[in-house]
């Protein structure tokens, strides 16, 4: 075991601070600029969108496709259910929840070293002026193998270790399947946009939110956005913690028992953006070498020429903006027509 191991944490334990139930807390956890109440919405109706993952695989995939098109664009946000992970994490929260309970000092053997996140701790720069956010954390690298540093994989429980792995495989699983399914909505060849991020990283990030004698002046966790690609975010209970920005409000979400949190983080958006670039790059490239054969990816099976009118008479109304301004004997005829067009 590396000898760097078991150093004291930087800051304060937040479970140990919570465990004495002071009506001090210290300084650098208080926080002077907390959301308003007005900016938290209270429509109960508000929520983010449900996507069924066993939907994707029947005959209302086209339904349920659509929704993750329009949470993805609209919400940035989704619970996904029936996405086959339960086993896993049911064990994975119950290994979770072993660990928390111990003693600060068996904790601290996986403590995070100088200059790193990795491991048992705070997200703490070591500034005396920064703020910390009410909670601890276990933040660990998963994937790829080479990746891990097994002195921060816990071995009490004895099942932590056998759990995150199980965990990790199964939440690739279903990060891999979003990618492609998103890349369907997109309008691209999946199995390309999943090659992009083949050389991601997964990290997994662990929390405990023990109660505050003073919630009203502390955070869980600062306001952010993920920089990542996708975050999945899986809670041990049914406490509504978490808030998402939405058209100027604070949203709270009531999160489904068994269900997965799926966020959308800056990479994404990032990737989404060079995509349609890159499409459009090679559209114009195809076109100028006026091939007789089209790449199967710019292929569309469900278009029709069946669908398309032949009729040239057939044409969208034309208004003259001058013969509406004109005040004429023309204008009535103008409007009416004008009116015709917006109707039909």
């Amino acid at each position: 075991m590396d000898n760097n191991v078991g150093v004291s944490l930087l800051v304060e334990n937040v479970q140990e601070l919570a465990s004495k139930n002071s009506k001090e807390i210290p300084h650098r956890y208080i926080r002077s600029a907390l959301i308003p109440a007005d900016e938290v919405s209270v429509n109960d109706s508000w929520q983010i969108p449900v996507i069924d993952m066993s939907k994707v695989n029947s005959h209302e995939y086209q339904t349920e496709m659509s929704k993750l098109h329009q949470a993805c664009k609209d919400w940035g946000f989704f619970q996904l259910t029936n996405h086959g992970a339960t086993t896993a994490i049911e064990n994975m929260n119950a290994a979770t929840h072993e660990f928390f309970k111990l003693p600060l000092e068996e904790k601290m053997v996986y403590s995070q070293q100088p200059g790193s996140f990795e491991g048992y701790g705070q997200a703490s720069f070591n500034l005396e002026d920064q703020k910390l956010d009410w909670n601890d954390r276990l933040f660990i690298y998963t994937i790829p193998a080479s990746a891990r540093k097994m002195r921060f994989w816990p071995t009490n429980p004895t099942s932590f270790r056998s759990s995150l792995e199980e965990y990790s495989r199964e939440l690739q699983k279903i990060c891999i399947r979003l990618l492609e399914l998103m890349a369907v909505n997109l309008g691209v060849e999946s199995k390309e946009f999943v090659s992009m991020c083949q050389e991601c990283t997964q990290s997994i990030r662990i929390a405990c939110y023990p109660p505050c004698s003073q919630p009203d002046k502390v955070l869980g966790i600062t306001p952010h956005s993920d920089p990542v690609l996708l975050t999945l975010l899986v809670q041990v209970n049914e406490v509504e913690g978490l808030q998402i920005r939405k058209n100027g409000k604070w949203v709270p979400v009531k999160p489904l028992p068994g269900a997965i949190i799926v966020n959308t983080g800056d990479a994404m958006e990032v990737m989404t953006k060079l995509v349609f670039h890159i499409g459009l790059k090679n559209v114009q490239e195809l076109a100028s070498k006026n091939l007789k054969e089209i790449p199967h990816r710019f292929i569309r099976s469900e278009i029709r020429t069946d669908d398309v009118s032949v009729n040239e008479s057939s044409q969208i109304p034309v208004i003259d903006m001058c013969k509406l301004v004109a005040g004429n004997a023309e204008y009535e005829t103008e409007m009416s027509k004008l009116h015709q067009a917006c109707k039909d």
